[in-house]
């Protein structure tokens, strides 16, 4: 059974405006994304986008093929969704969500969420996760965590400390010494198209409104998101300036 890739890359970024478009080491960061999905298993690649500028920044980047989507999408997995319908994919079709904001995401990830998804035909969503390497990344509320069943099911995704260890931390947040089991989410998805329609018809969920976290709407509606350590660590992606000099460092 095959796949497909999605890229939703969105032009109006909050924090940095055309970030697809952003030059890295000569190539826009979509096309480092492209290359990426176009090295992968996949059986067709779309970028799904709401700007010109990069339909053309795209153009002749391997197999991709570029689609235009509403601009008025919420999220990237709106964008993926608006794909699927227009494509008329079944709903047992497996999509994988490539962020357009990850230049170097590792092809053997995009292969590693997608068969992972094939393996476990009870769950709806899955996703990776790599193991938190520091008591900074542990607290820093920006690095999302996931905690996980025996079964590999997600039991939660939160921005807080998760799993805490009370014993380590008498006097509260500030004296925490433990992260111990503590794993970082990645951002990357399989998804089964009718899941996804899914998802993307229910309201945002409380649960995603505290956190702001999508994933967490899924879970309140009963969805199931089955979630395995990623092959390899990936690097961070790429949501500040700091981000893109940092990208840009590298050889």
């Amino acid at each position: 059974m095959g796949f497909k890739v999605v890229i939703p890359a969105r032009y109006a970024s909050t924090r940095l405006p055309g970030k697809p478009l952003l030059d890295i080491h000569g190539k826009p960061m979509i096309a480092w994304v492209v290359e990426a999905a176009c090295a992968s298993d996949a059986d067709e690649i779309y970028v799904a986008t709401d700007d010109r500028r990069i339909v053309n920044a795209i153009e002749g980047q391997g197999r991709a093929i570029a689609m235009m989507t509403r601009e008025d999408h919420r999220s990237g997995t709106d964008r993926i969704a608006e794909v699927a319908m227009h494509k008329h994919w079944s709903s047992d079709t497996i999509v994988v969500n490539v962020q357009g904001d990850e230049p170097h995401m590792p092809v053997m990830l995009i292969n590693q969420v997608a068969n992972l998804l094939m393996a476990h035909p009870k769950a709806d969503i899955a996703t990776l996760c790599t193991p938190i390497l520091s008591l900074a990344e542990f607290l820093n509320t920006n690095v999302v965590k996931v905690v996980k069943a025996d079964d590999d099911t997600a039991l939660y995704f939160s921005r807080a400390p998760i799993p805490w260890h009370r014993d380590s931390a008498v006097d509260g947040l500030s004296t925490q010494t433990q992260f111990s089991g503590a794993q970082r989410h990645l951002g990357i998805y399989a998804y089964r198209v009718g899941a996804l329609k899914q998802l993307t018809q229910l309201a945002p969920s409380t649960l995603e409104l505290a956190e702001s976290l999508e994933q967490l709407r899924a879970m309140q509606a009963g969805m199931r998101i089955v979630v395995a350590a990623a092959a390899v660590r990936p690097e961070q992606g790429v949501d500040t300036l700091e981000d893109i000099a940092r990208v840009r460092a590298k050889n």
